[in-house]
């Protein structure tokens, strides 16, 4: 077996690389990445240790990827800008080039070489206005879905569960939503035109440990981290109480389906899945700042800043009802449990984290 990873010196990426190095101890696995994220030069030496091939590539140059030598049994397309801020201010350039470039790039890899594609996509490819219409109650610590009113809204893909995958994409949704649902597009067509293999996966928020987060993406990971350090944090948008909520899958559980639908690839192509944690493993901000000062033992000031942006939203929890009924697959970490990993990969590597984090 061969696997290519592309993005596969980043935080999933990386993920994936040595849940498929545990799985397949013979195979070979090539992680392919820019290095364009803080941290990835961290996961390049663990590749190394653990027998992963690195190539330093882009996926926006074609020519990058087309010189790989050989075929792939499997692509896992991992690669992305993934903050929903980029390219909200001055040039989108990047996150165009990059998201929806790169993955024409790799398509055009797929259709020459390469059995199937495992594709990352996002939640956020769904608009923001119906987001902001779903109508929430709100509790001591968070906001949620409110039952009692969605008989008489009929939006589709919207329950007490979350967001399906039928929930409204037809209007604006940020140019970096718009560059993961304009790829899966792409990757529709080449599933029945170019007759490739491919998945897409609509990945809810991914913490654990390994993840160098920061405000625009991977904020959960550096909530723990900050709790850790002793810096400050601070509540942004829709009153600045910290009640927004979101739910967290761990990238155990994510590498875990990934394997389960390479292994059923005939049955799974050219399906689009919503996954994460579910209302189960869903958190706000408020009650993760509880969870961190009961983990850490340490409390941090935490600031109050009312002012939304643009692109933020109050509530994302993934209805995982069509990934469950197809593959029976359900998250099995809990977002107590993915705080307390995050917290003893700080503590047990605070020297190779503290000039990242501290």
């Amino acid at each position: 077996m061969r696997f290519l990873i592309t993005g596969g010196a980043g935080f999933v990426g990386s993920c994936i690389a040595r849940s498929l190095r545990k799985a397949h101890p013979q195979a070979e696995i090539v992680a392919f990445d820019n290095l364009r994220r803080r941290g990835s030069e961290i996961n390049v030496a663990q590749h190394a240790k653990d027998g992963i091939t690195f190539v330093h590539g882009d996926i926006r140059v074609k020519d990058d990827l087309l010189d790989l030598p050989g075929n792939f049994d499997v692509m896992i397309e991992a690669s992305a800008e993934p903050s929903v801020h980029a390219g909200t201010t001055g040039s989108p350039a990047y996150v165009l080039d990059t998201n929806l470039v790169g993955t024409l790039n790799c398509l055009e890899l797929a259709r020459q070489r390469v059995g199937s594609v495992v594709f990352l996509s996002t939640s956020r490819i769904y608009s923001i206005a119906p987001m902001r219409e779903i109508p929430l109650r709100e509790t001591a610590t968070r906001f949620e879905i409110d039952g009692t009113k969605l008989a008489a809204l009929h939006v589709p893909g919207l329950s007490e569960r979350g967001i399906a995958e039928g929930f409204p994409s037809h209007l604006p949704r940020s140019i970096y939503g718009a560059t993961k649902l304009a790829s899966e597009l792409f990757i529709q067509e080449y599933v029945d035109g170019k007759k490739i293999k491919a998945v897409v996966n609509r990945c809810g928020v991914i913490a654990g440990p390994g993840q160098f987060g920061k405000v625009d993406q991977g904020v959960f990971t550096m909530w723990v981290a900050n709790h850790y350090f002793g810096k400050p944090l601070k509540y942004m948008g829709f009153g600045g109480q910290g009640k927004q909520v979101r739910d967290l899958l761990h990238p155990d559980d994510l590498s875990r389906l990934v394997a389960q639908q390479i292994g059923a690839m005939d049955k799974v192509s050219g399906q689009v899945f919503n996954v994460g944690g579910g209302r189960a493993v869903s958190t706000s901000l408020a009650e993760l700042t509880t969870l961190c000062r009961e983990v850490v033992g340490r409390e941090v000031p935490v600031a109050s800043d009312p002012a939304t942006a643009a692109v933020d939203i109050p509530l994302y929890i993934s209805d995982n009802q069509r990934v469950e009924t197809s593959l029976g697959f359900k998250p099995e970490k809990d977002v107590a449990t993915i705080v307390r990993e995050i917290h003893a990969w700080i503590k047990g590597n605070e020297a190779l984290v503290r000039p990242i984090f501290g």
